[in-house]
C-alpha cells in the first residue's frame, strides 16, 4: 500500500477516513490519511521571518518541480518565508482553502519528494489552519495566488520533536520546501438544490456547514445512484484527474428513519477537504463512478450498494458489513 506523499505531509496524528478507502482492502492515497483527527494539531510555530542565515537555493520554472539547494551547515534555526516570485493573483486570506504544488526536501538529507511526481496531486491548505503544519498553513496566509514561496521550516513549524517516521523525518530536521500557489477554492458548492424522490435519502444543506441525510424508511436501491442536486458549471471531470470535494457518509440501514443520520465519515469534520485521483481505483468503485463525468462546482448524492461499496467488510463501528452507502459531495474543484 503506498501512501500519498501530500497526505503524510499535513499533521503529525492522521487517521483513516472510511468514506474514499479504495475497494479490496486498499486505502485511497490521498484520502487514507488526509483528514486528521479532530484532537489532532500542527506545533506552534514562532512567527515566520522572511530570510535568515543560511538561506537554500531554488532553481527551475514555476509550475514545475523545484530544484533546491541547501547550503552547507546547520541551518538557522529560524522559520522562513521567503517569496521568490509574486503572482498576479488575490492575496490569501486566513480560513481560505488554498491549492499549492510543493517540492520537499530535508535539511542536510534527502528529498521527500513533489506533488509533481507521478501519481501525486497538489496540497489543499486551508489557510492558518491549526490542523495543518505551519510551513503550509502560515506560509500561504499574505501571498498572491501564483506565487512561488521558499519554507524552511524547523521542528516548531514542521511536525514537531516526534518528526514523521512514515517520512523517514526526525524530530530535529529542518525541512525545506517550495511551494507553488495555484488557486484559491470555495468551501461549499453555492445554488439552488433540486428536489428529491421522496424514496431517496433527503439532504439539508446550508450555507458553509456540512449536509444533513435523512434516511427514508424502505429498502435501499440496488444500483448505483448519482443524483445531482446542484449542477455546477465548471469543466467536467475526467478519469485521472485530482479532485477536492467536501462530503459527508451515512449507512443506510444504519440510519433507516433517522433524521439526521449519522455520519460515519465527513471531511467537514476536520476542516481539510478530500482530495484524491478519481476513476483510476484509487477511492471505492461507487465514487469512481460516481464523480468521474460530474462537473466542478456540482453537488451529488451518490447511493451506493455494497458491491460498489465496501462488501461483506466494516471498516469502523457505524459502518456495518454489507452497507448501502449514502454520500453528499460538494465538487470544489478538479486538476
Amino acid at each position: 500500500m503506498r501512501r500519498s506523499l501530500a497526505a503524510l505531509l499535513i499533521v503529525p496524528a492522521l487517521v483513516l477516513t472510511a468514506a474514499c478507502g479504495g475497494g479490496d482492502n486498499k486505502k485511497d492515497d490521498a484520502a487514507s490519511s488526509a483528514a486528521p483527527s479532530p484532537s489532532a494539531s500542527a506545533p506552534k510555530a514562532p512567527p515566520p521571518v522572511a530570510s535568515a542565515d543560511p538561506m537554500p537555493t531554488v532553481s527551475g520554472a514555476s509550475g514545475k518541480a523545484a530544484d533546491i539547494t541547501v547550503p552547507k551547515g546547520k541551518p538557522s534555526g529560524k522559520f522562513v518565508v521567503h517569496p521568490l516570485s509574486q503572482g498576479s493573483g488575490p492575496a490569501i486570506k486566513k480560513d481560505q482553502l488554498v491549492v499549492a504544488n510543493f517540492t520537499a526536501k530535508i535539511w542536510g538529507g534527502k528529498s521527500i519528494g513533489s506533488s509533481y511526481d507521478k501519481g501525486a496531486a497538489p496540497q489543499v491548505i486551508p489557510a492558518g489552519s491549526p490542523q495543518i503544519i505551519p510551513a503550509f498553513s502560515q506560509a500561504v496566509q499574505g501571498q498572491k495566488v501564483g506565487s512561488r514561496v521558499l519554507v524552511v521550516a524547523p521542528p516548531s513549524a514542521g511536525f514537531g520533536s516526534q518528526g514523521n517516521q512514515q517520512l523517514g523525518v526526525k524530530g530535529t530536521d529542518t525541512l525545506v520546501f517550495a511551494l507553488d500557489i495555484q488557486k484559491i477554492l470555495p468551501k461549499q458548492v453555492k445554488g439552488t438544490q433540486s428536489s428529491i424522490p421522496k424514496d431517496l435519502p433527503q439532504i439539508k444543506a446550508d450555507a458553509a456547514a456540512p449536509a444533513t441525510i435523512d434516511v427514508p424508511k424502505s429498502d435501499p436501491p440496488k444500483s448505483l445512484v448519482k443524483k445531482v442536486l446542484i449542477q455546477g458549471k465548471g469543466a467536467t471531470i475526467k478519469s485521472g484527474q485530482s479532485v477536492v470535494m467536501q462530503y459527508t457518509g451515512v449507512a443506510w440501514k444504519a440510519n433507516e428513519g433517522k433524521s439526521p443520520g449519522k455520519a460515519f465519515d465527513s471531511s467537514w469534520n476536520t476542516g481539510i477537504p478530500l482530495s484524491t485521483t478519481i476513476g483510476t481505483g484509487a477511492v471505492i468503485k461507487g465514487w469512481d463512478q460516481g464523480i468521474v463525468g460530474q462537473k466542478v462546482g456540482s453537488r451529488v448524492m451518490l447511493v451506493i450498494p455494497p458491491s460498489l461499496g465496501y462488501g461483506s467488510q466494516s471498516p469502523s463501528a457505524d459502518l456495518p458489513a454489507n452497507s448501502t452507502l449514502v454520500f453528499v459531495v460538494d465538487i470544489l474543484g478538479a486538476m
